[in-house]
């Protein structure tokens, strides 16, 4: 039997909350106990040491050394966040009731390449519609746009059917995914499900299955369905628009909808982000969310570094476009769906 997405989530996750089960050290709720607490529950269960090359014993080393009886929780807070901060991950934050810690670095340190002013203002005046968590209309190219915020905002399939509706005198769709920092995965797929006509093959996930570094199950296939019949589906030329922000669910909505024929990635790589998130909890009551399930593409790769665009469709915004009311991406996106037609 072919294993749906949901379906799988929930084996998965129990199969992490069984391997969270075994026995190991308690620890004080002071700052030494604390921290290892802290580093031990990533030691065991975070999934992505190998991918990232950490060494997670000399990042134990060099942080101890930093740890003091008499630290207060705002300097405890500032070595556990550098420490995490090594997995360079956006999934992996350190909360507390005064901070949650973030690695910013995954998308601060490329360019933006989206404006959602420009792109309100010089392609619609404003003058667009909106449902769902979607803005859309259609550009005086005649190629649909959609602009999806979060995979937070749920997707109604009335909804969906609407916003399809609309744009089906259209020549070409453009789902621009910019900055959407991911959300539900059944988000994902009730999207996905507007683009396909039979069954696929989306992705493999792999979990934990004890606490050592190389302790993961098989990879489980997983697949999605097209919408239901009566629904509105897409068959014209997609064009899905991406940039750095373009992160967790979002980026396995790119890795998806780049395995179909009539559909190109245009923008520039995505943030990855392809761990399925997990909960834990240090003696003193903070919360540490981390990466622990992977999820791979249909040819069983990692995207925890990004999708990058199809081939020729790499575009950065550029300044003087956006001076001259221009978004680059779109322009390019454009052309290259026209020429498709």
């Amino acid at each position: 039997m072919k294993m749906t997405l949901r379906n799988l989530i929930i084996s998965s996750c129990a199969a992490l909350a069984l391997t969270s089960c075994h026995d190991i050290e308690e620890y004080a709720d002071n700052p030494r106990g604390n921290f290892e607490q802290l580093w031990t529950i990533l030691d065991e269960h975070y999934c992505f040491f190998a991918e990232k090359g950490v060494d997670w014993n000399a990042v134990h080393d060099k942080y101890a050394v930093r740890i003091g009886d008499e630290m207060t929780r705002e300097e405890l807070f500032e070595v556990c966040a550098d420490m995490i901060d090594e997995l360079r991950d956006g999934h992996t934050n350190l909360s507390s009731p005064f901070n949650t810690s973030y690695y910013h670095a995954w998308w601060s340190d490329y360019p933006q390449n989206y404006s959602a002013r420009l792109v309100e203002e010089a392609y619609f005046n404003f003058n667009y519609r909106s449902t769902g968590g979607i803005i859309y209309g259609i550009l005086p190219s005649n190629v649909g746009y959609l602009h999806y915020d979060s995979f937070s905002y749920a997707i109604g399939e009335g909804n969906l059917d609407n916003i399809l509706f609309y744009m089906a005198t259209a020549d070409a769709l453009i789902i621009d995914i910019r900055d959407n920092g991911g959300g539900s995965m059944t988000n994902v797929e009730t999207l996905v499900a507007r683009f396909i006509d039979h069954p696929i093959l989306a992705g493999y996930i792999s979990h934990k299955t004890g606490p050592g570094h190389d302790d993961f199950s098989e990879p489980f296939a997983y697949h999605y369905n097209p919408a239901a019949a009566g629904r509105v589906r897409w068959d014209k030329p997609v064009a899905v628009l991406t940039n750095r922000s373009t992160f967790s669910a979002a980026n396995n909505f790119v890795s998806i909808m780049k395995l179909l024929p009539n559909v190109i990635i245009v923008g520039a790589t995505t943030g990855g982000g392809s761990g399925m998130p997990f909960s834990s909890e240090l003696p003193n009551g903070w919360g540490i969310r981390f990466s622990a399930c992977s999820i791979l593409d249909a040819e069983g790769r990692t995207t925890e570094f990004g999708i990058e665009p199809s081939e020729g469709c790499a575009v950065d915004m550029s300044t003087e476009d956006a001076l001259r009311g221009h978004d680059t991406i779109i322009d390019r996106a454009v052309s290259l769906l026209l020429s498709r037609k």
